[in-house]
């Protein structure tokens, strides 16, 4: 029986704690020499409460990310998101792309993950991503969703300003 709950963030906290029990950090392309800067924080935007990231992606220094991740676990651990379709993100954006980044226990890299692409509007809306979307980047292992850690939100590859808020994440079946 898969042990995660369906909820990932309904953005009800004060802070960046998540329905999870842990905290959304901030990352940057800075750990390896880059330059894009952002800023994680929680916000009420549009009307709504959300994680609301913003920064500027830069690709000078071979650099071109900023994300905001969250472990699913307090204890680091893994969650078992088998009997899950996919995960539903309510999001508003600037019009751009962003990514949602999975990790399991096989990703030994921080180059590594499993990746799917969403775009975003000027107004909520609620964006389904089916596991079998996501593709692996630099690694082999296929997608095991009974070993779940992490999530990410990114924005990656190409210069420009980031403005992504999230108000709900949640795995659906």
């Amino acid at each position: 029986m898969p042990d995660a709950p369906p909820t990932i963030d309904d953005a009800s906290a004060d802070d960046l704690s998540a329905a999870t029990g842990t905290k959304w950090r901030l990352v940057t392309d800075q750990v390896m020499g880059g330059v894009s800067e952002a800023r994680v924080r929680r916000a009420t935007v549009a009307g709504r409460p959300a994680v609301h990231l913003t920064g500027d992606v830069n690709l000078a220094n071979n650099g071109g990310f900023v994300q905001t991740t969250l472990d699913l676990r307090p204890d680091g651990g893994t969650v078992d998101a088998s009997a899950w379709t996919g995960i539903a993100i309510t999001v508003r954006g600037n019009g751009e792309s962003y990514n949602l980044h999975l990790r399991t226990t096989d990703v030994r890299r921080p180059w590594q993950s499993y990746r799917q692409s969403f775009g975003t509007t000027g107004d909520w809306r609620t964006i389904r991503l089916p596991f079998d979307g996501f593709t692996a980047h630099r690694i082999d292992a296929p997608l095991d969703l009974s070993r779940l850690r992490r999530i990410g939100l990114v924005a990656i590859g190409r210069e420009f300003r980031a403005d992504l808020a999230v108000a709900d994440l949640r795995f659906y079946a």
